[in-house]
């Protein structure tokens, strides 16, 4: 299944309910007025889009519209397409260049940190590459043993200390063994507790110095992962960790678990951080790259594509009656 598949089915109940939002609103499309556009401004806000991006949008939609003379609904859907294009970050995959890569993963308790280091582990020894994790996340007791689970599940090595243990002493441990054995891509499991900021920021400046230190040339990755299920806390979580560490880019956990994926928007548009790996399911390959124009697509196809879609479910509810 490729990526658009993927995202499509992944992004169902999130395409439903912006959809239908939507449909609502250009349905009783007969201007660019404000009562249009307010009623435009209020779906994206219940899709999780965020206030001020939301309004950030529309009021582009409207300048364009305005300028373009915009007639029809379909003209409007469009544009609001092509808006949210300009505005969300362009695609962004992972650095790997370089031997050994180092990849940080950041993320609370419960987002699924562990689960998505694990996924793309996987991904990276089917194409061949040696991976090294790097049980870092001492703080937590369960943390380690987790990661040695997804370690053996794909095929990965490991590097783990005690519990309490220093962080960067584990890195520092696990780049040694990177370096002994060739490893192509350290990915490193750090803490992610933000209700002490300064804590994690001395954690983490420790373990940038040991990696400055031991691999001055490694290629770097500094990844957030995100519960897309929690909405606008995720947006806040995404804030927070930005000023706590230089995030290069985001992991979306359970995306298709939400019927608000507008927080994708909410994110690249809003807080101009790219969403680089989204999570569509449960299975080992179900951590994909994001594709910006492929996500549009799922959430916001063109209207024929609804009209059929609509066709399709038509006829489908009619053979259930039968």
């Amino acid at each position: 299944m490729g990526f658009f598949d993927k995202i499509k089915q992944g992004l169902k109940k999130t395409s439903d309910a912006v959809n239908h939002s939507l449909d609502s609103v250009f349905a009783a499309f007969v201007k660019v007025d404000d009562d249009l556009l307010e009623e435009l401004e209020e779906a994206l806000i219940l899709s999780d889009v965020g206030a001020s991006t939301a309004a950030k949008i529309v009021a582009e939609v409207e300048k364009r519209a305005k300028l373009r003379k915009t007639t029809t609904a379909d003209e409007l859907r469009d544009l609001l397409r092509e808006v949210l294009t300009d505005n969300m970050l362009d695609n962004q995959p992972l650095n790997t260049d370089g031997k050994p890569a180092v990849i940080l993963v950041i993320g609370v308790n419960g987002v699924g940190k562990t689960t998505s280091i694990g996924k793309l582990a996987a991904r990276y020894v089917n194409e061949g590459k040696k991976v090294m994790l790097s049980a870092a996340d001492t703080f937590r007791a369960a943390a380690a043993d987790q990661l040695e689970i997804w370690a053996k599940r794909a095929g990965a090595d490991i590097v783990r200390h005690g519990e309490g243990a220093d962080p960067a002493a584990v890195v520092f441990d696990s780049i040694s063994a990177a370096k002994a054995r060739g490893s192509d891509i350290i990915i490193v499991d750090t803490a992610g507790r933000l209700h002490n900021k300064a804590n994690l920021m001395n954690e983490l400046a420790k373990i940038d110095r040991v990696i400055s230190r031991e691999l001055p040339d490694a290629s770097r990755e500094t990844l957030l992962v995100l519960d897309a299920t929690t909405g606008q806390n995720a947006v806040h979580q995404a804030e927070e960790f930005n000023k706590a560490a230089e995030l290069t880019g985001i992991i979306l956990t359970k995306l298709d678990g939400t019927a608000k994926g507008g927080i994708v928007i909410a994110i690249s548009a809003g807080l101009g951080v790219p969403v680089k790996l989204v999570g569509v399911g449960e299975g080992i390959d179900d951590l994909i790259d994001f594709d910006r124009a492929a996500f549009l697509e799922a959430i916001l196809p063109p209207v024929h594509e609804n009209a059929e879609n609509d066709e399709e479910q038509t006829e489908e509810d009619e053979n259930a009656e039968t």
